[in-house]
Formats: C-alpha cells, sequence, structure tokens
C-alpha cells in the first residue's frame, strides 16, 4: 500500500502545504461571501418584557364568595390561569392593532395573526413560575420594543375592558333583585305595622321574646341562604348572558343529576343544619362552630370542584372562554341547588321549633311571625346592597391580572440577534476548511491516479 492508495495524515499535511495559496483562497473567499451576506441580511433585534400574573381579590361577602369567584374575575379556575393569559396574547384582539401599526411596505406584505406570532413573538412560561417572558423580534431597536411593550399594554386593556364589562353586567342583575328585596322588605315593615296598631301589640312579653330570640338562628341563616341564591342566580344569569346563542350550557352536563354532586349536596345541607343548631346553644367562636364552618367551606369548595371536573371531561371540543363561562355557570346552578335545599332544611327544623311555641295567643304568635318576616326581608335587602356596592368598588379598582416586573428593554444597535458575527463568521472559516478539503483530495488523486 503506498500514497497512491489514499491519503494519510502525512500526505493530507504535505496537500495542505503544497496548495496553501489555494486553501487560503477558498478560506477567505468564504470568508468574504459570508461578510457579504451578513451585511445584506436584515438586522433582527429582541425586546423582552417580563410579567407575573396574579389574581384579582374578591371579596368575601354574605357568605357568596363562591359564586361571586365563578366569573372568571375571581380567583376560582380548574386550568392554569398564566398558559390561558399566554394564549391569550396570541389572540388577534391583542395582536391586530400592531401588526397594523407597523409598517409592512404593503398591504399585501401584512403578516396573518398566527404568522406575525410565529415570526416575531416568543410569549413562554418561566420555569414553571407565574411569571411570563414576552420577546418580541423587530427590523430596529425601537420596533422590537415596541412590540413587546405593546403586547403587554393591549393584553392589560382588553383584560381591564373585560372585567369591567362583566362587573357591569353582575351589577346590572343585582340592582335587580335590590329592587325586588327593598320593595319585599317595606312590604313587610307595613304589614307588621299595621298589624301593631290594629292589635295594640308592640312588643311581645318576656317568654315571647325569649323564644323570638332563639329562632333568631334560623332566620340569620334562611336570610343567608336567600342572599347566596339570589347572588347565584346573578352570576348564572350573566355567564348565560355572555354564552348567548352559543350551544354550550352547563344544562347540557345534567350537573345536579350527577350522583358526586347529589352526595356533596347532601353533605352541605346536614352541615347547615348542624350548624344552626350548634348556634342556638354556643357564640360563633366557640371552637364547635368555627370547626363547622370550616367544614361546610370545605364541602362548598368540593362542590364547585366536582361541577368543574364534570364540565372539564364533557367540555372538551370548547374553547377556553367558553369553558369557563360554562363553570361558571355550572357552578351558579350547583350553589343554588345546595342553597334551596339547605333552606328547605332549615325552615323544617325551625317548623318544629315554632310548633312547640304553641302555648303562646295567636296575636302574639302572628306579630312574631310578622316581625321574624320582616326581619329576615331588611337583612336580605341590606346584604345585597352590600354585596353590590362591593362590586362597584372592585369595578372602580380596574384591577389588573398581571404586573409588569421588567418593561421592554430598548436592544443596543450594535447588537442584534440575527445575524450574529461571533457565529457566521468562524462558521464562514469551518466551510472554507470544508471545501478546501475536498480541493485538495480532488488534486492528490489527480497527481496520483490521474483521476
Amino acid at each position: 500500500m503506498g500514497e497512491k492508495d489514499g491519503m494519510n495524515l502525512g500526505s493530507w499535511k504535505s496537500s495542505f502545504w503544497e496548495q496553501k495559496k489555494s486553501v487560503s483562497t477558498i478560506v477567505v473567499g468564504c470568508v468574504l461571501l459570508m461578510i457579504l451576506v451578513v451585511t445584506l441580511l436584515p438586522r433582527q433585534y429582541e425586546s423582552t418584557t417580563l410579567v407575573q400574573t396574579r389574581s384579582s381579590s374578591k371579596i368575601d361577602i354574605s357568605g357568596a364568595a363562591a359564586a361571586m369567584a365563578a366569573l372568571g374575575v375571581g380567583s376560582s379556575s380548574v386550568s392554569s390561569p398564566t398558559m390561558n393569559y399566554i394564549e391569550l396574547m396570541k389572540s388577534r384582539t391583542v395582536l391586530a392593532p400592531i401588526i397594523d401599526s407597523l409598517d409592512w411596505g404593503g398591504e399585501s406584505k401584512k403578516p396573518e395573526v398566527k404568522q406575525f406570532v410565529k415570526n416575531n413573538l416568543d410569549i413562554r412560561n418561566t420555569k414553571g413560575t407565574n411569571l411570563i417572558e414576552v420577546t418580541a423580534k423587530g427590523r430596529t431597536p425601537e420596533e422590537a420594543q415596541q412590540i413587546s411593550q405593546s403586547v403587554v399594554d393591549n393584553f392589560l386593556a382588553m383584560q381591564t375592558d373585560k372585567n369591567q364589562q362583566t362587573q357591569s353586567l353582575l351589577v346590572k342583575f343585582l340592582n335587580d333583585r335590590i329592587e325586588t328585596a327593598k320593595k319585599e322588605s317595606d312590604d313587610a315593615a307595613q304589614k307588621l305595622a299595621l298589624f301593631s296598631r290594629e292589635n295594640k301589640i308592640y312588643s311581645p312579653d318576656e317568654q315571647a321574646k325569649l323564644a323570638l330570640e332563639q329562632l333568631n338562628a334560623y332566620d340569620k341563616v334562611i336570610s343567608d341562604m336567600q342572599v347566596q341564591q339570589k347572588s347565584a342566580q346573578a352570576q348564572y344569569d350573566v355567564a348565560t348572558s355572555k354564552l348567548g346563542n352559543q350551544k354550550a350550557g352547563a344544562k347540557d352536563y345534567s350537573i345536579n343529576d350527577n350522583v358526586t354532586v347529589q352526595g356533596i349536596r347532601s353533605q352541605i345541607v346536614a352541615k347547615e343544619v348542624e350548624l344552626v343548631g350548634l348556634r342556638q346553644k354556643y357564640t360563633d367562636n366557640h371552637p364547635e362552630v368555627i370547626a363547622a364552618q370550616r367544614q361546610l367551606k370545605e364541602l362548598r369548595n368540593s362542590l364547585s370542584n366536582e361541577v368543574s371536573a364534570v364540565v372539564d371531561s364533557n367540555a372538551a371540543s370548547l374553547n377556553t372562554a367558553q369553558m369557563e363561562l360554562v363553570k361558571s355557570q355550572a357552578i351558579a346552578q350547583a350553589q343554588m341547588a345546595a342553597s334551596s335545599a339547605s333552606e328547605t332544611a332549615v325552615k323544617a327544623k325551625r317548623d318544629e321549633k315554632e310548633r312547640a311555641m304553641g302555648t303562646f295567643p295567636d296575636a302574639v304568635m302572628q306579630y312574631m311571625q310578622l316581625e321574624r318576616d320582616s326581619k329576615i326581608k331588611q337583612q336580605i335587602y341590606t346584604n345585597l346592597v352590600k354585596e353590590c356596592e362591593q362590586n362597584k368598588i372592585q369595578e372602580a379598582m380596574d384591577s389588573m391580572d398581571i404586573q409588569v416586573i421588567d418593561p421592554a428593554n430598548l436592544p443596543d444597535k450594535d447588537k442584534p440577534v440575527f445575524p450574529k458575527w461571533k457565529i457566521m463568521i468562524p462558521f464562514s472559516i469551518l466551510i472554507g476548511f470544508a471545501l478546501s478539503a475536498i480541493y485538495v483530495r480532488r488534486t492528490y488523486y489527480k497527481r496520483y491516479r490521474g483521476v
């Protein structure tokens, strides 16, 4: 085996040295060509905005917070809000104004939203936290910064508008119920006043007062349950209004017929009855009352979670917005059913207590009934007004769903992300040596083999 049979390391070295001028010409030519290409290629710059997702705080009012959270402006959500926000940032509502504001050199060159996202945006969740990085590419440093900042600004504007619309719609529905509650409260007060004047009963005796106080626990729970039902009905109406004519709806999933939902609802009813019994004997600060309240809250959370799971398992074809509205509708529906069943059970216990008071004169009994009815309706009206005012405050706060941690930076004009000299020049040298090796090999075989 001699040199003519193949190229060993020595022959490679000698061949490269013999043809060093040609090799140098090829390498330098590749570098110069790459410099020309890099010079002609359009520059790209990157700007990044770092934001943190957060849930708007919802104030717990009249035991109806669980229903209030179901709207999507609260904190109740099975799916990750961070991932939802990332998808919403890629929506046409957020990006179309940005695309329209940029100069594309003609309407025909303007990209579609999906193409714009692919070419100009990288929106990612940072290391599984609640942080989102919005990285935008632009033809100039200013354009990159503008795109990155505008994505966040437009998203915030969209979310604020959505939250305000939801709150305004909720306030509208609550106002309708407040008007009805006010009329019922006034009617009950007038009936009590008329009965007092006609029967000259202005205050029952001490025994009747004691019995009346014992019934207050039942009356308070009943009024709270009626407020919960009215609030849940408002949530249901808001979700239904937003769904509009869409085919998706909570009724399609027979939530109240679900065996697990029915089981949790029965436990809620039993716990409500147990709690009102405890309040007959203890104050709200007693450990047994506190424990029962905690268990009741856990059961209500379990009800919401189970309803959400039922919707998730049966509504996979819905988009994110529809899914959340159907969940809101379904949770409100389940809460109304649970509260109604609890009210019926508590009323039955109250009726038992009333029957045990049959020794009082009819006039005194009727007075007590009218007085209690007036108090219940007044409590319902007061609590609904309080809830409506809290929602107006929430609307005025213009709560944001995300907050900016690091604003969009202005990239250095001398440091584009593409093309990169530090990568492309060494790469051109490697290409030059690869082509030189091919050239040297071909020359070698021509010389020794006549190929």
